[in-house]
């Protein structure tokens, strides 16, 4: 089966992400390094390393990944704020590697007006720069998007060139989030629509080189290009929609978190994860 788990605070500490996604029964974690609203947070210390990779250690089965900072827009054709964004990711791949984090999530970025083309040249040529000036072993995960404004990475042909131009390929595999596709126009809730979503997938991209999820329902309908999460089973996909994803025994050992919305008490998390296992085949 998946490892389902969830994206988790860390506001008391990076280590402390464990003992909430544990609080939730998640077997997938997903987490901020630091403030994602901050350009330049401060550096990690040595405690800090040493408490995350012991509560790492602790959970030795739990698949973690680190989600980039928003601020970041490596497609930007301003060169200030792609240097910025650069210097920021250059940060986020470190601080992945110094705390053993495999995983690190991050958007295609937003052309602002330059037109898809040259947006994916620049997201290429920066993400390209900050990979090689890391040298960390976490490799980057590119998100799919909702297509909202000039947002790049909605259609699986843009994904795809990205990986096939960049010199470090090797380094590159991808998150699909739910929400995201579904806004953006390809629909999972039919078994036809499913097969004819990831067929696409892999033909135009491969399914190897998918290895993450974040399942969120979504607040607008299908082709919305609009980005809002809704709770499992209460927005426009629909349970039948994650039910095909959790059975389909392609994906039965990939990590898949949730992005929901929730408060402080993790009731949310209880709940909708509660509902995802409810929807798998063979669970108990």
């Amino acid at each position: 089966m998946p490892y389902l788990g969830a994206h988790e605070s860390v506001g008391k500490g990076l280590h402390f992400a464990f003992d909430r996604i544990a609080q939730v029964g998640g077997e997938s974690l997903q987490i901020f390094t630091r403030n994602q609203r901050q350009w330049n947070p401060k550096p990690l210390n040595e405690a800090e390393i040493d408490l995350f990779r012991a509560a790492k250690q602790k959970h030795n089965d739990m698949i973690v990944a680190s989600h980039g900072s928003y601020l970041i827009n490596l497609a930007s054709g301003k060169v200030e704020l792609r240097h910025k964004s650069i210097l920021s990711f250059v940060g986020e791949l470190q601080r992945c590697h110094d705390l053993g984090i495999p995983y690190i999530v991050i958007h295609p970025g937003t052309h602002g007006g330059d037109g898809v083309e040259a947006g994916l040249i620049q997201f290429v040529n920066a993400l390209d720069e900050a990979i090689e000036r890391a040298e960390s072993q976490s490799m980057v995960l590119l998100e799919t998007t909702a297509g909202q404004g000039t947002s790049l990475g909605s259609r699986f042909e843009e994904l795809a060139w990205i990986r096939e131009n960049s010199r470090y390929a090797e380094k590159i595999g991808f998150c699909l989030d739910t929400c995201h596709i579904f806004a953006a126009g390809y629909d999972i809730r039919s078994e036809e629509s499913y097969n004819q979503t990831f067929n696409d997938f892999d033909r135009l991209i491969g399914l190897q080189h998918l290895h993450f999820f974040h399942l969120n329902d979504s607040k607008k309908e299908l082709g919305s290009r609009v980005d809002r999460h809704e709770h499992i089973g209460q927005g426009c996909i629909g349970l039948q929609g994650f039910r095909n994803l959790l059975n389909d025994a392609r994906f039965a050992a990939h990590p898949m978190t949730l992005e929901t919305p929730k408060g402080e008490d993790l009731k949310e998390d209880i709940e909708n994860l509660a509902t995802l296992r409810g929807l798998q085949e063979n669970s108990p």
